[in-house]
């Protein structure tokens, strides 16, 4: 069959059941206890005396007070040493046990919390267990029961752990001890452990209060940890990202690296379930690091599962499969059935993701079969999800049905379950050639994702988010191309792009569901007067649609991965030393084939080309493709190519204000350091352009006035003309963190960083914004959205062109491009036809610039 997927998004939601609560003992929150010393009048002691008391003390000096031991074991438990901080309390523990009942137990009770921080709750149990005295009645007392209660959680005997913690609630309603506080955080990690997560969050919120009030920031970050933890079981990643964040900042600050590794895995949680595995993936492994570094040995176990949900989402199989039965092993060493749990449904879907339907069916009914036993509903769904595609596989239909609804009805589903068991159900629909009925479930899955994305309030969490349901819309899209609803599918593709940058420049309103754009085509593409290749490159197929102003025409292209491999070679000889003109390269004459050779004869000489690309095609300059024939060239010789983002944001193009030619232009910046040396042309480029503009159309910051300040408040809205001169950066984990590099500001590290995220907050109406920097365009792709970058950012800020490189420039011959192209547009060019006019006299200079190393690097891409 080969169709059932496993959607990353979803494997990724039930593995955070195993976080546990992290928090540090009771000292950490209240004054610690003291040290009593009584005091003493002066007497006058016989030197005799005094020397047999200086005897004594050297004799009795590895007598040790158990109070220091006590606070040395708590203080390298609170600093994240879990290893060091069992062997000090263990120690204690034997050294002072005969002290009384007391001590005993207040050593016992250290240990068994490092022991279930660890994931060794069973051990932890048997500890307290094996204590003969009875815990003295107080505050001692109340650490045991709350203790048992986490470990109990953990091990998933709910009724045992809701027992002590009520033992250690009735003895707090007599004496609100300081550790009561934790008996309420307790509560809050059972009920997540029960999957009520609103009522979880209410406990952990009510402690964080009190955190607060205390100014104990250590507190502080175990609890919003916690929070962190109940934000994104519900789905709310911008708030999960934010609390783990807040809690790491606080950890790393006080040294607490056990808080440290356990936020940044929740964290990594987050942003994998964004859709950013990239991101997740780093976090995941130095998680697992941090983990194993402080003897975690539950944490391990939980980072090797999540770094096994990267491996699945890349596709590598066996990697991944051998980090779910690391996973297992140790979460069976430890007992903590929590984990037990969720690596057996890991490998239940990893198994039948590759056909290993027998090793699928007997991972999940053991998982289902332990859920039912400790009665965690939500638990139950994964493995009947697992069932239910397995049914299909095995042509049980009637089987799959009953498991697939029961996943989608169930309220304790959560949302990434339910659209893949919707995606599920339209498979096994389209495999019974009932088409309708597909048809209906893929949309329902992609209303399911829209309800889901409507939730999020950062933009740069709808950036990647997308990337959960592009298996859904390419399902979708060729049931209707297979159909002949070839209009529709081009609807339906539209839709899923440019949508962050479409509803950030209000040309779109964020819906909880799924409702495509009424979508004329081919009036798009009458109102921009020229031809539109829409692009969407699937798994197993791909397509170009072609719209001009008289007809719309689909033709199939290869899988993407085909594709992808011929841009990653080719894009990789367009930043060599050869030309691959001269060495007519393979992939370039590839490419073109592939890539416009369909259409070809559709596009008349000099025709004026909008590229909507996908994925991969959005690193490519299709300019550089290799046309075949009796005199080989590249397209560029043919056509005037703008590079646009959907067909939704061509239609909302305006006409650019012509009367106003005001420039506001900046570079030439003092070096901030040596990583970013002076440009030695930079001022023969700003010299370049400032002579096409009055001196009071222009203003010009350069050298120590080039800051990112002087842009902020110059007001740019005000300009039609916007041009850097200076080196750029582009983040690839974190896109809006791109930046082009001016003048230091002030005394702050990075004061001369004109960041993404702060352009996007100056509204634009420029006609052009040129970015004369390396990487301008960017270098992460995000589905569905593109290059996400500076371009991205000045797009997103209201300009309606903006010219960005794909990878670094040269510092020799950017300045006469620049040259040729504000010539071109004071002559009455338009930007595209400027700037392909500026690359051909490059193309045509018979030297080294001829190389599409120096021209090809800038792209024009349109906005609204």
């Amino acid at each position: 069959m080969g169709r059932f997927f496993v959607l990353r998004s979803f494997l990724a939601d039930f593995p955070i059941h195993s976080r546990k609560q992290s928090g540090s003992e009771i000292e950490s929150r209240s004054s610690k206890p003291m040290i009593f010393r009584q005091r003493h009048s002066i007497l006058i002691v016989p030197y005799a005396a005094i020397v047999f008391c200086l005897s004594c003390l050297v004799a009795c000096s590895h007598h040790h007070d158990p109070q220091t031991d006590y606070d040395r074991a708590v203080a390298t438990f609170q600093r994240g040493d879990l290893l060091g901080a069992q062997q000090r309390a263990q120690k204690g523990y034997e050294e002072f046990r005969s002290k009384g009942p007391e001590w005993a137990w207040k050593f016992v009770l250290l240990v068994a919390r490092v022991q279930y921080e660890r994931g060794m709750s069973d051990d932890a149990l048997k500890l307290i267990a094996s204590q003969h005295d009875p815990v003295p009645p107080g505050e001692l007392e109340v650490r045991k029961c709350r203790v048992e209660g986490l470990a109990f959680t953990a091990l998933h005997r709910f009724h045992e752990a809701e027992e002590s913690l009520d033992h250690a609630d009735r003895v707090c309603a007599k004496n609100n001890y300081p550790v009561c506080s934790d008996v309420v955080s307790a509560k809050g990690s059972l009920e997540m452990a029960r999957g009520d997560y609103p009522k979880a969050e209410k406990y952990f919120e009510n402690v964080l209060t009190s955190a607060r009030s205390s100014r104990d920031e250590e507190w502080e970050a175990d609890t919003l940890l916690n929070l962190s933890w109940a934000a994104d079981e519900q789905g709310h990643f911008d708030e999960a990202i934010d609390r783990a964040s807040a809690a790491r900042t606080i950890a790393l600050a006080k040294g607490i690296a056990d808080v440290s590794q356990k936020s940044l895995g929740n964290m990594g949680w987050a942003y994998y379930k964004l859709g950013d595995t990239e991101k997740a993936e780093i976090m995941f492994l130095e998680a697992k690091k941090q983990a194993e570094k402080v003897g975690s040995t539950g944490d391990q176990a939980l980072w090797l599962q999540a770094a096994g949900y990267t491996y699945l989402d890349m596709q590598k199989y066996d990697v991944a499969e051998e980090s779910y039965h690391q996973s297992l092993d140790l979460a069976e060493k430890t007992k903590n059935r929590e984990q037990i749990v969720n690596s057996l449904i890991a490998l239940a879907f990893v198994s039948e993701q590759t056909g290993k339907l027998d090793d699928a069916s007997r991972y999940a009914d053991e998982a289902l079969s332990m859920a039912k036993a400790d009665g965690n509903k939500r638990d139950q769904t994964y493995p009947r999800l697992v069932q239910g595609r397995i049914a299909a596989q095995q042509h049980d239909p009637v089987a799959a049905q009953n498991a697939l609804f029961e996943v989608i009805d169930s309220n304790d589903s959560p949302v990434f379950l339910k659209w893949e068991a919707q995606r599920s159900l339209a498979h096994l629909y389209e495999d019974e050639n009932q088409n309708e009925g597909a048809a209906r479930e893929y949309r329902a899955a992609l209303s399911t994702f829209e309800a889901a994305r409507s939730e999020l309030q950062h933009e740069n969490s709808r950036l990647p988010f997308l990337t959960n349901a592009t298996r859904i819309y390419d399902d979708y899209i060729h049931l209707l191309v297979k159909q002949g609803k070839t209009a529709d599918a081009l609807q339906v593709a539209d839709y899923s792009r440019a949508r962050t940058l479409s509803e950030g420049l209000g040309l779109l309103k964020s819906t909880s569901s799924f409702k495509p754009d009424p979508l004329n085509a081919q009036n798009v593409a009458r109102k921009v007067r020229g031809g539109v290749f829409f692009y969407w490159l699937g798994e197993k197929q791909s397509y170009l649609w072609l719209v001009t102003p008289q007809k719309t025409e689909l033709f199939s292209l290869p899988p993407r991965s085909e594709i992808d491999d011929a841009v990653k070679r080719y894009r990789k000889a367009l930043i060599g030393p050869q030309d691959p003109l001269e060495s007519m390269n393979a992939d370039g004459l590839a490419l073109y084939r592939m890539l416009i050779e369909p259409v070809r004869e559709s596009l008349p000489k000099n025709a004026k080309v909008f590229v909507i690309p996908d994925v991969s095609l959005n690193t490519l300059n299709f300019e550089t493709l290799l046309v075949p024939g009796p005199t080989p060239h590249y397209w560029i010789e043919d056509v005037t190519i703008e590079n646009a983002s959907s067909l939704r944001m061509l239609a909302s193009s305006r006409t650019p204000e012509s009367s106003n030619r005001s420039l506001l232009l900046l570079g030439n910046a003092v070096a901030p350091n040596s990583d970013y040396p002076e440009l030695r042309k930079a001022s023969d480029e700003i010299g370049s352009i400032e002579k096409y503009f009055s001196s009071n159309q222009q203003k010009v910051f350069a050298r120590e006035q080039a800051t990112p300040a002087a842009y902020l408040t110059s007001n740019p809205t005000q300009f039609r003309y916007i041009h850097f001169v200076a080196h750029g950066t582009a983040s690839r984990m974190s896109p809006l963190d791109s930046a082009i590099v001016l003048s230091r500001a002030g005394a702050q590290d990075d004061s001369f960083k004109l960041y993404a995220r702060d352009i996007i907050q100056h509204p634009l109406r420029a006609n052009l914004v040129t970015i004369s920097t390396c990487y301008g365009a960017g270098d992460r792709a995000y589905s569905g959205e593109g290059l996400v970058g500076l371009s991205w950012a000045f797009l997103r800020a209201g300009a309606h062109n903006v010219i960005g490189a794909l990878w670094e420039v040269s510092d020799v011959s950017t300045p006469q491009l620049m040259d040729k192209l504000y010539g071109a547009m004071e002559k009455g060019q338009p930007p595209d036809a400027a700037l392909r006019a500026a690359k051909l006299s490059l193309l045509h200079s018979g030297n080294a610039f001829r190389k599409p190393f120096y021209w090809a690097p800038f792209q024009l891409y349109t906005g609204s």
